[in-house]
């Protein structure tokens, strides 16, 4: 699919797994940043269709978002993990597409809630849309890792309490 600034937004196959890791070392810090999304797509989190690829025009992947599933006290919600997105295209929006496409994907799934873990410096780095437009929530006890809880649906507020990652966050 298109985004209206001109990237191209696709769930993740199995024959972009080798791409997504090169993308995932250019644009981390660390290894370790890209060995925890590497398990966050293993992990028993996993959900089909919110491991979204960004690709340029001419259809190279530069930029991968994945949604996870968390819980927050017993009810279930996701968790956007590190978005990654080649150094030469970060703060171009290919990183917000693959957000705004992941986000897409979770509400058709009829998912109502996403937890945003991560510290500040991964929103400009890596492109994060506003969240506002998908409405914020803080009523949550979080750890300090967990910025904020977005809701997809208008007609229900985040809830409060505590939220459980997935094992590979190790939080």
């Amino acid at each position: 699919m298109s985004t209206p600034s001109g990237w191209i937004t696709r769930p993740e196959t199995d024959a972009d797994r080798s791409t997504v890791r090169e993308i995932e070392l250019a644009a981390f810090e660390t290894p370790l940043e890209a060995d925890l999304v590497d398990a966050l797509r293993t992990d028993a989190a996993w959900i089909d269709g919110l491991s979204i690829v960004t690709a340029d025009q001419d259809g190279r992947l530069v930029g991968h978002a994945l949604l996870t599933r968390c819980h927050i006290d017993d009810t279930p919600a996701l968790c956007l993990g590190p978005v990654a997105v080649l150094p030469e295209y970060q703060r171009t929006g290919a990183g917000s597409a693959a957000i705004r496409a992941a986000l897409r994907a979770a509400k058709v799934q009829g998912e109502r809630f996403v937890t945003v873990l991560g510290h500040p410096a991964y929103y400009p780095r890596f492109g994060f849309a506003r969240a506002s437009t998908w409405g914020i929530g803080v009523t949550l006890d979080v750890p300090d890792e967990a910025l904020m809880a977005l809701t997809l649906d208008p007609a229900h507020r985040p809830p409060g309490g505590t939220i459980r990652y997935a094992a590979p966050f190790g939080v």
